[in-house]
Parts: C-alpha cells; sequence; structure tokens
C-alpha cells in the first residue's frame, strides 16, 4: 500500500514553508543563541517554573536549532514539535493577558488602553504553520526525501508505507 506522495507543486509549496517559517524562526531564535553564548541565562524569563537558564536554553534550542533544521527539511516532523510547544508557551502563558492580534494592540495603543505588551498572534501564527509541518512532513524536496525517500516512517518527505511483516 503506497502513501500519497505530495505532488511536485505541493512539495514547492512545503519548501517554501519550510523555508519562509523556519528562516523567520531561526532569526527569531538568534538574539537568544547569542544569550545562551554569551553565559546571560539568568536574563530570560521563567514562564512555566523550570528556572531562567533551563527555560532560555529550551526555547534557544526549538527557536534556533529545531528552525534550522526544519528549514534544512530535515527531521522534519520531529523537528517541528519544539517550536510548536515554545509558541504555545508564548501565545498563552508569555501573552497571556496580551490582546489576540497586533491590530487589537494598535486599536489599544491609539484609545489609551493598552496595558500590556506585544499579541499572541505572531507566536500562533508560527504555532500553526509549524503544527501543519507536523502533519505533513516537508514534501520531496527536503534533506529528508533525499536521505531517507521513501523508506523514512510516518510517510515523511512521500515516504511509501510497508505492508506488515515486510
Amino acid at each position: 500500500m503506497r502513501a500519497s506522495q505530495p505532488s511536485a507543486i505541493a512539495s514547492l509549496g512545503l519548501l517554501v514553508l519550510r523555508i519562509g517559517v523556519g528562516g523567520l524562526m531561526a532569526v527569531h531564535g538568534w538574539g537568544k543563541l547569542q544569550m545562551v553564548l554569551g553565559g546571560q541565562l539568568d536574563k530570560f524569563g521563567d514562564p512555566i517554573g523550570l528556572g531562567s537558564a533551563v527555560s532560555l536554553i529550551l526555547v534557544t534550542v526549538a527557536e534556533f536549532g529545531c528552525a534550522v533544521l526544519v528549514a534544512l527539511g530535515l527531521v522534519t516532523r520531529l523537528a517541528a514539535i519544539p517550536p510548536v510547544i515554545a509558541m504555545g508557551v508564548a501565545a498563552f502563558v508569555v501573552h497571556a493577558k496580551d490582546p489576540w492580534s497586533a491590530s487589537h494592540a494598535v486599536h489599544q495603543v491609539v484609545n489609551g488602553t493598552f496595558m500590556s505588551g506585544p499579541a499572541k498572534e505572531g507566536a500562533l501564527l508560527y504555532l500553526i504553520a509549524f503544527l501543519a509541518l507536523v502533519l505533513t512532513g516537508p514534501g520531496r524536496i527536503s534533506l529528508d526525501a533525499l536521505l531517507w525517500g521513501g523508506r523514512q516512517r510516518g510517510g515523511e518527505g512521500g515516504s511509501q508505507a510497508r505492508p506488515a511483516g515486510g
């Protein structure tokens, strides 16, 4: 039984999505990587009670390391999970009291009622894009497809499902 393979145009769309969202997230995580390399582990928040150093390291792995892997299309489905978690924490814990959209935040600024930080919108957009890649895999134009082709488990990279016992 063959798993459905993404068409060439769908794979091109997944490539654009991977490079776009992975590249932008890596740029977003670059500053955190600089904090880790500079030893500024205590200068980061502790949104879920793990300590600021652990939180900074985890979010740096998610926002920089995993984002680069996603952009390359390498272990894509697995690499896309930490950014989904990090953006969930960002949207629903760090920005819990913030408005849903940037336009709503601007409206609050104009009316003089703005009381919080940035909106949830950016984190949610990243979360949705990375979640889509967890579900779809990288497509045929990826290192996953090049390295594992039809033999990769889970249908990633346009793989072929193997029958039981063979």
